[in-house]
C-alpha cells in the first residue's frame, strides 16, 4: 500500500488525530487508550495490525485466529455505533512499520495503545515509541491488562517477588485499590475514514471452516458478550465454586478465559464485581459463596503473576526459572509425542482430556494439569512441546499464562510441584471424575464400561471388557508406559541432573579465572516439525488469490466421537515398520557440545507392554537418547520459602490443586504440599536463574 497523502485519511485537517491501536484489548469498556483519545477531543482513527509473523513459533493457531477474526467484527460494530467510521485494518510482518505507515497516511499526532507483558511486544513496543518519537508523534501507553502494573509490586526490598503467595498477599494489601473501571466513550469523532483504505485480513483457509463453525455452537466472542457471561457467571456458579470447581464433568468454571486473554474482559471490572459479591455475601455470613470468592480472586491473581514473571524473567516461555533444571535428560521422543496429542496414552483421564482439546479449543483447568504433569512426569518430554501443543489448539492460549503452568507442573519454579512427584492417572480420575462421565463423553469406545474399572480398564476382568465391547490393543490402546517404570526412569534423571549440576558447579568455579563464563545461552530443545507451523507472510491483499498453506493435520486428527479405535494397534505397527516416514525428525546432535549420549537396548519395538487384567505382561520402559547440556553455572538469585498450596480457578487457565491423589509408590505428604523432597536435599541448588546473562530471544 501506497498511500501517502493525509487527505486520503481523516479529511486532511490540522489539529491533533490520535492513532488507537487495539491489540489484546478488543474492547470500548475500560479501555484507557480509547478512553483517553476520546477526551482528548481530536479526531481517533481505530487500528488493529494483523502480523502473526513477529509471534515466531508462538503465532494464534487455528482457534484463537478464529477468536480474533470474531472479536473484531464485533468491536468493529461497537466502535461504528459510538460513532467511529470503521475500524482500520492492516496487514504486514512489522506492525511498527504499519503503524507508522498509517500515522503519515492519516496525519496522525499522537499514537495511543495499552500494555502488554510478553518479551515480544515489549521490545517491539519501545522500538514503536523511538521510531515514533524520532518522527515528532506523541505517543503514549496504559495500563489495561492488569491490576497493579509489575514494577509497582515489590518486596520490602524494592525486588520483584519470586513466589505467588506473597506476590499476591502484596497486591490485596496495597496501599490504593486497583482503578476502577471506565465506562465506554459516550462518543467517538474519528473524522472521515472512508477514503482510509483497509486491509481484508484472512484468518483461516478452506480447510479450517468447518471446524471453526463448530466453534461458533458453544462460544460467542466480543466484548459485550463476555459482559454476558461475566454477569451470568457472578449470578450463578460463582456462589458455588469453591464445591464445585474440580469437577471435570460439569460446567463448574467460569469459562471467562478466553474473553480475558482477548482483552474483552477488563480484569480491573472482573477483580472489582467479585469483590463486591464477597462484601455481600460476607454480611450476609454465607461463609460458603465468601470462600468461592477468595479462591476465584486467587485465580485472577495467578494470572497476574504470570504477566509480572514474564516482565521481569523475559525468557521463562523457554529457560527453567531454576539453574538446575537447565541439566535434566528430557527424552526427545516425537512418537510419545503423537501418541499424546492425539489422545492415544491408554489412560483414559489423559484420552479424554487430549481428544476434548483438539475437538473443542477448551480443557478443565484440572485437566491441564493433569495431562501435563503426564507429559513431563510420566513420558518426560520437553515441557516446551507441551506448552507449544497448548498453543497451538487452546482457544484461551495464552503465553504468559501457559509459561507459568508449564513451568510450575516442571518444578521449574520456587514453588512449583515438586518434579519427582507422578500423580497417577487413575486416581486423579476418580477424584475430578468419580462417576467417569467425562471420560464416557470423550472416549466413546469406553462408555459401557463400569464405573469400577473406568480409569483403569487395564485391570478389569476380562469378562467385564468383553461385555464392554473393548478389545484392549485393538479399539482403545494399551497403556504406553508403565508407571512403575516411568517412576524409576524419573529418578535416575533426576539423579543424573543433580550430578550433572554439581559438575558445572565445579566446572564454573575452577573455570571462572580463566573467564570460562556462562554457557546457559545454548538454545533449548528444538520444537518437532509438526509444530513448526506456517503462516501467509504476505500481506493479505497480495495474497487474494493464492490458497493459504493448510497446516499439516493428518498425524494429530484424533478419532470422532462416533467412531472407536478399531486400527490403533494396526496403526502402531505400519507407522513403526515405515521405512519412508515423512515426519520430521528432532536433530539429535543440534544445540548439545559436548554431548553425552545414552541408548538403552531396546527389547520391545513397539513400546513396552503394560498390566493387561492386572499383571505385568513386559515391563520395559523404551529410552531414547537423552541429551545433556554443557555445564554452566548455577545462577545466584537466592529463593528462601516454600509453596503452601494453590487453590485457583480456570480464569488464569493454570490453577494447579493443592494436593491431589496418588498411589501408594507415588504418594507426597498430602499434610504438607509445600514438601520440596528433592531439593531439600539440594538446597544449594534451589536458586532463581540470572536472566541478565541470558540472551532473550524476541
Amino acid at each position: 500500500m501506497s498511500v501517502s497523502s493525509s487527505s486520503m485519511c481523516g479529511g486532511g485537517e490540522t489539529g491533533m488525530r490520535i492513532v488507537v491501536w487495539f491489540r489484546r484489548d478488543l474492547r470500548v469498556e475500560d479501555n484507557p487508550a480509547l478512553a483517553a483519545a476520546a477526551r482528548a477531543g481530536g479526531e481517533v482513527v481505530p487500528a488493529y495490525v494483523w502480523s502473526p509473523e513477529e509471534d515466531g513459533p508462538y503465532h494464534p493457531g487455528r482457534v484463537s485466529r478464529w477468536w480474533i477474526s470474531q472479536s473484531l467484527q464485533h468491536l468493529d460494530a461497537s466502535l461504528r455505533r459510538l460513532g467511529a467510521g470503521k475500524l482500520v485494518t492492516r496487514r504486514s510482518t512489522d506492525a511498527v512499520v504499519a503503524l507508522l505507515q498509517l500515522v503519515r497516511d492519516t496525519g496522525a499526532t499522537h499514537v495511543y495503545f495499552n500494555h502488554l507483558y510478553d518479551p515480544i511486544s515489549l521490545v517491539r513496543d519501545h522500538r514503536l515509541k523511538e521510531m515514533l518519537a524520532a518522527e515528532g508523534i506523541v505517543v503514549q501507553s496504559f495500563n489495561a491488562d492488569l491490576l497493579y502494573e509489575p514494577w509497582e509490586v515489590v518486596d520490602d526490598e524494592g525486588q520483584p517477588f519470586t513466589m505467588f503467595a506473597p506476590f499476591w498477599n502484596r497486591c490485596l494489601s496495597m496501599p490504593y485499590d486497583p482503578p476502577a473501571p471506565l465506562l465506554p466513550p459516550k462518543k467517538i469523532n474519528s473524522g472521515n475514514l472512508s477514503m482510509c483504505p483497509s486491509d481484508d485480513l484472512i484468518f483461516e483457509d478452506e480447510s479450517e471452516r468447518g471446524s471453526n463453525a463448530l466453534l461458533a455452537r458453544a462460544w460467542t466472542p466480543g466484548w459485550q458478550n463476555a459482559d454476558k457471561a461475566l454477569t451470568a457467571f457472578l449470578n450463578g456458579p460463582l456462589a458455588d465454586y469453591s464445591v464445585n470447581r474440580k469437577k471435570a464433568d460439569s460446567a463448574s468454571t467460569s469459562l471467562l478465559s478466553p474473553h480475558l486473554h482477548f482483552g474483552e474482559l477488563s480484569v480491573r471490572k472482573f477483580f472489582h464485581l467479585v469483590r463486591m459479591k464477597q462484601l455481600v455475601w460476607s454480611n450476609e455470613g454465607n461463609h460458603a459463596a465468601e470462600e468461592s470468592c477468595t479462591l476465584f480472586l486467587r485465580s485472577i491473581g495467578l494470572r497476574e503473576y504470570s504477566r509480572y514473571l514474564s516482565f521481569n524473567h523475559p525468557s521463562s516461555h523457554e529457560r527453567p526459572l531454576l539453574a538446575h533444571l537447565r541439566f535434566f535428560p528430557w527424552v526427545v521422543d516425537e512418537w510419545h509425542f503423537k501418541l499424546w496429542r492425539q489422545g492415544r496414552t491408554g489412560y483414559p483421564l489423559v484420552d479424554a482430556g487430549m481428544r476434548e482439546l483438539w475437538a473443542t479449543g477448551w480443557l478443565h483447568d484440572r485437566i491441564r494439569v493433569v495431562v501435563s504433569s503426564f507429559f513431563v512426569k510420566v513420558l518426560q518430554l520437553p515441557w516446551r512441546w507441551g506448552m507449544k501443543y497448548f498453543w497451538d489448539t487452546l482457544l484461551d492460549a495464552d503465553l504468559e499464562s501457559d509459561a507459568l503452568g508449564w513451568q510450575y507442573i516442571t518444578g521449574s519454579l520456587p514453588d512449583g510441584r515438586e518434579l519427582d512427584r507422578i500423580d497417577n492417572p487413575q486416581f486423579e480420575g476418580y477424584k475430578f471424575d468419580p462417576h467417569g462421565e467425562y471420560v464416557r463423553r470423550w472416549i466413546p469406545e469406553l462408555a459401557r464400561l463400569p464405573t469400577e474399572w473406568i480409569h483403569h480398564p487395564w485391570d478389569a476382568p476380562v469378562s467385564v471388557l468383553q461385555a464392554a465391547g473393548i478389545e484392549l490393543g485393538s479399539n482403545y490402546p494399551l497403556p504406553i508406559v508403565e508407571l512403575d517404570a516411568a517412576k524409576a526412569r524419573l529418578q535416575e534423571a533426576l539423579s543424573e541432573m543433580w550430578q550433572l549440576e554439581a559438575a558445572s558447579r565445579a566446572t564454573m568455579s575452577n573455570g571462572m579465572e580463566e573467564g570460562l563464563g556462562d554457557s546457559s545461552e545454548v538454545p533449548p530443545i528444538e520444537f518437532p516439525q509438526e509444530l513448526q507451523m506456517e503462516v501467509d507472510r504476505q500481506p493479505a491483499q497480495a495474497m487474494a488469490n493464492v490458497p493459504m498453506t493448510a497446516r499439516r493435520r493428518q498425524d494429530q486428527m484424533v478419532p470422532t466421537m462416533t467412531s472407536s479405535l478399531n486400527r490403533a494397534e494396526t496403526e502402531v505397527s505400519a507407522d513403526l515398520g515405515n521405512s519412508e516416514d515423512t515426519r520430521a525428525q528432532v536433530p539429535f546432535h543440534a544445540h548439545f557440545e559436548p554431548r553425552v549420549e545414552r541408548q538403552d537396548a531396546i527389547q520391545n519395538a513397539e513400546g513396552p507392554a503394560p498390566r493387561i487384567n492386572g499383571v505385568h505382561q513386559n515391563n520395559i520402559f523404551q529410552q531414547p537418547q537423552h541429551h545433556r547440556r554443557e555445564a554452566v553455572a548455577p545462577s545466584v538469585s537466592e529463593a528462601s520459602s516454600s509453596w503452601t498450596g494453590r487453590e485457583g480457578a480456570v480464569v488464569p487457565v493454570w490453577s494447579p490443586p493443592a494436593a491431589s491423589g496418588h498411589s501408594e509408590t507415588f504418594a507426597a505428604d498430602e499434610a504438607d504440599v509445600s514438601s520440596r523432597s528433592y531439593l531439600d536435599r539440594h538446597p544449594q541448588s534451589h536458586r532463581l536463574m540470572n536472566w541478565s546473562q541470558l540472551s532473550q530471544s524476541l
